[in-house]
């Protein structure tokens, strides 16, 4: 995967691209089969799959208020799109003046003059150019115009659902993780360095790995099934984690304090990604630390049982 994050680092005479263009936040199941047929409609005319995304969101620059909490980085977001097929990015800082760019300036200039697209595909709600102004019917009148093909390709549903970045950050604030997990055909996680407690937990409670992120979206405050994973050595740990501000101790900051369902050994971790699976219920005070160690020893039970049916389901599924 080849990465641009300027017009001007794009050599004159590029190959010929399959181009799609958007943000593409979480890089859901619905932008994979984009990128999918992208990397299809490529294959079969020689062309190269090709993204076009922007940083900052478009909208933090024209509409800052209301511009989304985002689901990822565009680092994170690279690596999906690369095991989607894709092949090359084009990142462009998004301001003032390209915002001004009218539907036709982007197309000649951007698309057809810099990016050599020969196929677009988008999706049916796509919008382009100065103030949203461009359309898909706009953008097939220009294809035919300016020499490239272009595809809509259709969304998708999933159990009713439309998929969007949009669905699936509503479901992630609501704290409904496992309908998030199916949009995004994985968990959402979050990802940060591991920090000092207050020391409360291991004395009175359980031991637990306290994670200190910049996600702009944590799920709602309550008590959730995860995976751990020890970013520098790859270590796992199926885990359970609290969202939320400890009001049986007191807490006014949120946290999130993940406890470990086995043996922790030395070295302890010091970058984790946690991975949201299941939500348990709700985070709510408790009148004494032993009677919220007894609902944590439950909860551990209730993740303990999870995580052993996903094992057989597992077993199941293996060849014979």
């Amino acid at each position: 995967m080849k990465l641009y994050r300027s017009l001007t680092e794009i050599e004159p005479r590029a190959p010929s691209t399959a181009l799609t263009i958007g943000n593409f936040d979480g890089v859901h199941l619905a932008h994979r089969h984009l990128f999918e047929r992208v990397a299809e409609v490529a294959r079969k005319n020689g062309y190269v799959p090709s993204v076009l995304t922007f940083d900052p969101h478009p909208t933090r620059v024209v509409a800052p208020d209301r511009a989304p909490k985002l689901l990822s980085k565009p680092e994170q977001r690279f690596e999906w799109m690369a095991n989607a097929g894709i092949e090359r990015i084009f990142l462009l800082p998004f301001n003032r003046n390209f915002a001004e760019l009218t539907p036709e300036e982007f197309v000649e200039h951007v698309l057809v003059g810099t990016m050599h697209a020969k196929a677009v595909l988008v999706g049916a709600n796509f919008r382009f150019g100065n103030r949203q102004r461009g359309d898909t019917a706009m953008l097939v009148r220009l294809g035919a115009k300016f020499g490239f093909s272009t595809e809509i390709v259709s969304g998708v549903r999933v159990r009713g659902r439309m998929v969007s970045s949009t669905e699936v950050r509503r479901l992630v604030s609501n704290g409904n993780v496992s309908m998030a997990c199916r949009l995004l055909g994985r968990p959402y996680a979050v990802e940060g360095d591991v920090v000092p407690g207050f020391g409360v937990g291991s004395r009175q409670t359980v031991p637990t790995l306290n994670l200190k992120t910049d996600a702009e979206i944590l799920p709602a405050d309550g008590v959730y099934i995860t995976r751990t994973d020890d970013l520098d050595t790859g270590r796992s740990w199926p885990s359970i984690t609290n969202v939320g501000y400890r009001p049986t101790f007191g807490g006014t900051s949120l946290t999130v304090e993940t406890h470990l369902l086995e043996a922790l050994q030395e070295p302890r971790p010091q970058q984790i990604r946690v991975e949201f699976l299941r939500r348990v219920r709700e985070e709510r005070r408790f009148d004494s630390p032993e009677l919220l160690k007894h609902q944590i020893l439950q909860d551990v039970k209730r993740a303990s049982a999870y995580f052993r049916r996903v094992a057989r389901l597992h077993a199941g599924r293996q060849p014979v």
